[in-house]
């Protein structure tokens, strides 16, 4: 029987090469999570090529499970909070946990976020006990707030599982040594996760690591080859892989504290211009540059507030200095909508520079023959910015909707488009206008004024068949009878325009309709309850 966990017992004579696993469970969700894509608490899952790849344990109660499609898990669970899987936010957010376990043990080799492997024999020498280094490695994950499992066993492999069968009572389990192979023999054969030779073992009625362990090597290698060979071994509880201790990375924060503290922008500014030729200086003898910078600011009152910055090409220092500047500065309206966002409400202590995103300073080097015209515009937009505001230069982009002012987004110059906003103009959209798209989208519809030939509003009946052809067009419908008409010469429509039938802040229930008045401009018409409205012209 395998040991019970957290329960040493006598180990027999012999050496072996010992490994010590920590395990984050759930980690994707964990990630999206402390990145506040997810909220912090309630049902919520990571989906990966369209299922469940991590679930939270009320979305667990639901009955929401790994490997589930959405739309299955949103029907066991319909408050499921949702978000896709990203491997570059599980490895920047675990990080700061693996910088807490070299603290304690160093020697961490990463298998892959949220799993890492740590040389015991140091640890256990330093601490007194396997057990001892297993709960310092707890501790170390405490500190942190994230839950941990901890397994020690003969090979990596082992020691993973240790990890996985502990409890949420007991969070570490301890197999003696040369034990591994007995603790292994019940765990099906899919453990090994290895689908295909899972898949031909089960047919050969080989069902667990124990039936599997048991053939001779010889035959396994024969059948399965190198592959084969390598599972056989960790089916035996002698994983060959070692623990490769990970070079940490350079440190490439920069910190800056004020005592006092300072309430102006000025002051602040003038007082980051050293430590953000330091910060851009270090990053640059390491071979980087700055592609997206998070700022994270601290009051007196102890309140944090951070951003993420980017950069259409890479941060210098007084790109650094003018987005600290800017998220002090107090906005009209932030994306919620809120009212007089940001500013400083209390002295700031505290200013960090977190490099977000870096890439290699080999690719961002100045072309041969001095700068071109790309690095021109870049130098100037970056000048009006930095005299202006950040919200003065605005860069356009598409984003998703069956209405084009929808479909319309600005940003200002060096912000990302939201990964949101990308992912829905992906998507399709049917109901939409088809290419060629108007070149002129005005910011909200202009009220117009189509009439038929008896000059009343044209009217659609609720089964959309128009009632009356049109015959004149007032693209001012602010002047009334009196404004001067233009006759339509070509038209085509209406098509029914129908979404959010279930939302009713948001619902929408229009016509839309193409027509060409008689100066020649084509106009992209809506109909929305008794009102004409001009979407945009076809210049």
């Amino acid at each position: 029987m395998p040991p019970k966990p957290g329960v040493p017992t006598p180990a027999p004579g012999g050496t072996v090469s010992r490994a010590m696993v920590a395990w984050f469970p759930d980690w994707p969700l964990v990630a999206a999570r402390l990145a506040e894509d997810l909220p912090a608490d309630g049902p919520a899952a990571v989906i990966a090529q369209g299922k469940v790849a991590a679930c939270s344990a009320e979305a667990r109660n639901e009955g929401v499970v790994r490997g589930l499609r959405i739309r299955e898990a949103q029907t066991r669970c319909t408050t499921l909070a949702v978000c896709p899987a990203d491997p570059l936010r599980d490895a920047r957010e675990f990080e700061p946990v693996l910088a807490s376990l070299e603290e304690r043990s160093p020697g961490v080799d990463v298998l892959r976020p949220g799993l890492c492997a740590i040389r015991i024999r140091g640890a256990a020498r330093y601490y007194g006990s396997e057990e001892s280094a297993a709960g310092a490695v707890l501790d170390a994950a405490d500190s942190l707030g994230v839950e941990a499992r901890v397994g020690v066993a003969d090979s990596v492999f082992a020691a993973v599982q240790a990890a996985r069968s502990t409890t949420e009572s007991v969070a570490f389990m301890v197999l003696p040594p040369h034990t591994s192979r007995d603790f292994l023999a019940p765990f099906p054969v899919e453990a090994l996760e290895q689908p295909g030779l899972a898949s031909l073992l089960k047919r050969l009625g080989i069902h667990t690591l124990g039936d599997f362990a048991r053939l001779p090597l010889s035959d396994v290698r024969s059948r399965f080859g190198e592959a084969g060979v390598l599972a056989h071994a960790m089916a035996r509880g002698e994983d060959p892989t070692a623990v490769v201790p990970r070079v940490p990375p350079r440190k490439l924060d920069r910190q800056v504290d004020f005592d006092p503290g300072l309430d102006r922008i000025d002051q602040i500014a003038f007082q980051l211009r050293a430590p953000a030729g330091e910060f851009i200086a270090a990053l640059q003898e390491a071979g980087l540059v700055c592609t997206e910078l998070k700022v994270a600011l601290t009051d007196d009152s102890g309140t944090r507030s951070e951003r993420l910055w980017g950069h259409p090409r890479h941060f210098m220092a007084s790109d650094v200095v003018d987005r600290v500047r800017w998220q002090l500065q107090p906005r009209s309206a932030d994306p919620s909508g809120i009212q007089g966002a940001g500013g400083i409400t209390s002295a700031i202590v505290r200013v960090e520079l977190i490099p977000g995103r870096t890439d290699s300073i080999t690719g961002h080097g100045q072309d041969l023959f001095g700068e071109g015209a790309e690095e021109k515009i870049h130098h100037g937009l970056s000048r009006l910015q930095s005299m202006l505001g950040q919200d003065a230069v605005l860069v356009p982009a598409v984003a998703g909707g069956r209405v084009l002012h929808e479909r319309r987004l600005l940003t200002p110059w060096g912000d990302p488009v939201p990964r949101e906003a990308a992912l829905q103009a992906a998507r399709p959209w049917p109901g939409s206008i088809p290419d060629p798209q108007p070149a002129t989208v005005f910011a909200s519809p202009v009220p117009v004024l189509l009439l038929d030939a008896a000059g009343e509003t044209v009217r659609i009946d609720p089964r959309g068949v128009l009632l009356s052809p049109p015959a004149w067009f007032c693209p001012d419908a602010d002047g009334g009878s009196r404004a001067p008409r233009r006759q339509v010469t070509e038209w085509t429509g209406p098509w029914p325009l129908r979404q959010r039938w279930w939302d009713e802040d948001r619902r929408r229930h229009a016509e839309r309709f193409q027509i060409v008045d008689g100066d020649g401009d084509a106009w992209l018409l809506l109909l929305s309850g008794e009102r004409w409205w001009a979407e945009a012209r076809y210049d």
